[in-house]
């Protein structure tokens, strides 16, 4: 099999695949990421046919690795790209352990980062997205990674997936040479992946304390909405993929971010919006 190795933030990947394509557009979207020294990674995902014959007749991509889930379904050669990033994100959810992950976006402004999340269609890759060409620096837009130890938020800037109406938003702001190939009709919707600014990937290494938490929601009357801590505390256990694996680490791990980060619901209609809002708060941090 074909293979490339990578890492971002603290994790490492080997991807293997039977084809070639995939691999290319991987190189090529993360040609500025450093790779693993020694070749040592953390986890491998592997892009294999489902079926022998499926890898030359109607080409169909099966998602596997370290770990995998045996119910999901193979995606189109078009889409291998995807299926990498999936298998990446499979990875992290199902076998890190260093960190607390939350299934959220974050950017970082004088040392303080923002961390963003919400259910699908909230907005928050779009808002982290907008916020890196606005100034902020890029951490996340998958997961963020909260120490058990410090509390810091690391980053880890990946790929930001857009989907959607999103796609043609960031294509008015940021170089078309950052964009990756346009997939349509995906079980995600129409997506297309683009590369964070360069300043957060030279800084991928460097974690951020968290100073805000936002829940947002798209589509609402602007607005911001006080939370009481049992409801968000519950509310990230959710957000979460290994909070039950970390046991009383991550226990303490969320109660201590939970205590300390001022948090609160935000309603947006439109990015001019969301950013007026995110200013006014920010503003107001010690």
């Amino acid at each position: 099999m074909h293979h490339i190795l990578l890492n971002v933030g603290p994790a490492a990947f080997r991807i293997a695949s039977a084809w070639r394509q995939p691999l290319e557009e991987l190189e090529a979207l993360y040609q500025d990421y450093p790779a693993p020294v020694d070749g040592q990674v953390d986890f491998t995902v592997r892009l294999e046919p489902e079926k022998p014959w499926r890898r030359h007749i109607r080409p169909s991509v099966h998602i596997d690795g370290d770990f995998w889930l045996p119910d999901a379904a193979p995606l189109p050669l078009a889409q291998g790209l995807l299926a990498a990033e999936m298998g990446m994100n499979l990875q992290m959810a199902l076998g890190w352990r260093r960190h607390l992950l939350l299934h959220a976006s974050s950017v970082e402004k004088d040392g303080k980062a923002l961390v963003m999340t919400g259910l699908s269609g909230s907005g928050k890759s779009t808002l982290s997205a907008m916020l890196a060409e606005r100034g902020w620096r890029f951490m996340g837009d998958e997961f963020a990674l909260l120490s058990l130890d410090t509390g810091e938020i690391c980053p880890f800037p990946r790929l930001i997936s857009l989907k959607n109406q999103a796609v043609e938003a960031m294509r008015q702001v940021a170089p078309a040479d950052r964009f990756g190939p346009e997939m349509n009709a995906t079980p995600k919707g129409d997506i297309r992946h683009l590369v964070p600014p360069v300043e957060a990937i030279a800084r991928m290494n460097e974690p951020a304390r968290p100073a805000l938490l936002l829940f947002p929601r798209y589509g609402h009357a602007p607005a911001l909405r006080d939370m009481g801590q049992a409801e968000i505390f519950v509310r990230l256990t959710q957000a979460s993929t290994n909070y039950v694996a970390l046991g009383e680490t991550g226990f303490r791990a969320l109660t201590r971010f939970v205590d300390q980060v001022p948090t609160r619901a935000m309603d947006y209609q439109s990015i001019e919006q969301a950013e007026e809002l995110i200013d006014s708060l920010w503003s107001r941090l010690p």
